[in-house]
């Protein structure tokens, strides 16, 4: 069996099922039908909120199965909720933390420099 489409291969907008069917009784049902949220998440992010649900939401354990920063966890993360059609919540706390984080990751400062701003 194939999994279902969500993009039109044409236009790429979004498809909805028309047609469902049991193949227990044969039953079928013919409407409009819309698909979930997550059917419209790419095949990356789908195995992203995976390994994210399977860690338990713990960025760090992310970062272990995917050998990804947390950067970039979070990257991820906000891509998703974007996708899902949320708004991602980041104060400005939370922004200057990860800007800390990348400058930390690309060696623009030491992990000490880091911790000291990360303490503020």
């Amino acid at each position: 069996m194939h999994n279902i489409i969500s993009q039109c291969p044409v236009c790429s907008h979004q498809l909805i099922a028309q047609r469902l069917k049991c193949q227990h009784c044969d039953t079928s049902i013919e409407n409009n039908f819309k698909l979930s949220r997550f059917d419209y998440l790419s095949a990356e992010q789908l195995y992203f909120i995976e390994t994210f649900i399977r860690c338990r939401g713990s960025i760090k354990e992310v970062e272990k199965e995917l050998g990804i920063s947390y950067p970039t966890v979070r990257a991820k993360l906000d891509e998703v909720i974007i996708s899902l059609g949320f708004t991602p919540k980041e104060g400005k706390q939370s922004k200057a933390n990860s800007d800390i984080l990348d400058a930390l990751e690309k060696g623009e400062i030491s992990a000490d420099d880091a911790i000291k701003e990360l303490k503020k």
